[in-house]
């Protein structure tokens, strides 16, 4: 597996922890529709959330959260757009991005950005 997917991988996990240590309650890691993909979907409260991990080793080439696409953002409404037909008891939405910068003596940067589509 290539660096970056490890990467990836280890952030989705950072970001599932500190999620349920933050009152979030999670549904599923990396569902799936189609080509699709959302990172964790997650519920507090009343409001379902669409969450799009982005995880980098340092901020050299930019914050982890600038590496959000239009096409990702695409594909995020689409794979939500899904779930909710599938899953038609939820009525509050919201896409966020928690976007984590890894640290070596693990003291990760967590910067979660709420309510990203408008």
């Amino acid at each position: 597996m290539a660096s970056h997917n490890i990467i990836g991988k280890d952030g989705e996990e950072l970001a599932a922890n500190w999620l349920e240590i933050n009152g979030y309650t999670i549904i599923h890691k990396n569902w799936r529709h189609k080509n699709w993909e959302v990172d964790i979907i997650a519920y507090k409260g009343k409001m379902l959330h669409i969450i799009e991990v982005k995880t980098r080793t340092s901020s050299y080439l930019g914050n982890p959260e600038d590496n959000l696409t239009d096409k990702k953002m695409q594909y995020l409404i689409n794979a939500a757009e899904e779930y909710l037909h599938q899953n038609p008891q939820w009525h509050l939405l919201q896409f966020d991005v928690l976007a984590i910068t890894l640290q070596q003596n693990e003291n990760h940067e967590y910067f979660l950005i709420e309510d990203i589509y408008l």
